[in-house]
């Protein structure tokens, strides 16, 4: 019997008025698989990823995560349910250590109620003490276990990027979703990110989507690429298929009759990405 995927995702789509962002999306990803989603700005990625975190409700379609179909739910059941992101724009609690904002992450591992934590019972400082080394051990995969007492705000931009990595796995997550976290590294942090990248998904053994726009990280870290170009698939496969695929390429670099028009194009599909954006942050602060 073969095994249960860890995501299924079928005939996804979304639409922002008249514009059709994702269309006729489907993928699967298995424990322990490492996918990347790639594709020109304005191609729809990220909003694959807010589609499957429950940000944005699919205008049609459906998807599962482990057997469980999330549509319609709320971003924190998403991600009580074993979804972990990361962002193009990192987001930590900066004015919290490293060792802290790990332990946030862990807040729905703790057994004890609020009794325990008021009166400070031994399964209190059992749970903590044990939380306490969980936070170091994650760190150390990353080598951040010497900064662990310094405050988020002051840690280099590529140590940042990995803290944010870290506490998403702090939540123990089945799906760990990574958007651009190459963007601003330079070459030495990002082969250490590819290392780290590599780390997680051998000692954990957790599925990744990953969204990257540094095609050397992508060929050498992924199993497989989905390609998107104006929201819909154009191509699927091993990284050598997708290198020498002419689809992806002319999708890529275009070609002189319709440079312009893709400029515009992905100028339009970027606009009403950032209005979805707005929009639904202020539904979900609603």
């Amino acid at each position: 019997m073969a095994e249960q995927p860890i995501l299924r995702a079928e005939h996804l789509g979304i639409t922002f008025g008249g514009l059709r962002a994702v269309d006729d999306f489907n993928m699967t990803i298995n424990k322990g698989e490492l996918v990347g989603l790639i594709g020109p700005n304005g191609a729809g990625k990220t909003t694959v990823f807010n589609l499957l975190t429950g940000v944005y409700k699919p205008t049609d379609g459906e998807f599962w995560l482990d057997g469980e179909k999330m549509n319609g739910k709320k971003t924190y059941q998403v991600v009580r349910a074993g979804i972990a992101r990361t962002f193009q724009n990192i987001r930590l609690f900066k004015q919290m250590t490293v060792e802290e904002n790990v332990l946030v992450a862990f807040n729905e591992s703790f057994s004890y109620h609020m009794g325990g934590a008021i009166f400070r019972t031994p399964r209190f400082w059992r749970e903590e003490r044990e939380m306490h080394q969980k936070a170091i051990d994650l760190l150390r995969i990353f080598k951040l276990e010497g900064l662990a007492q310094t405050q988020a705000a002051n840690l280099p931009y590529g140590a940042q990027r990995k803290l944010e990595i870290a506490r998403a796995l702090a939540t123990g997550m089945k799906l760990l979703l990574l958007d651009e976290p190459a963007a601003g590294m330079n070459p030495t942090e990002t082969e250490d990110l590819l290392e780290c990248i590599n780390t997680i998904r051998d000692r954990f053994g957790i599925a990744i989507l990953l969204i990257e726009h540094d095609m050397s990280l992508v060929m050498n870290v992924c199993q497989r690429i989905q390609v998107l170009d104006y929201g819909r698939t154009i191509a699927s496969g091993s990284p050598d298929e997708i290198a020498h695929n002419p689809k992806v390429i002319s999708a890529y670099l275009g070609n002189d009759e319709d440079d312009a028009d893709t400029d515009a194009e992905a100028d339009t599909a970027d606009t009403a990405d950032a209005t979805a954006d707005a929009d639904g942050k202020e539904e979900h602060d609603a």
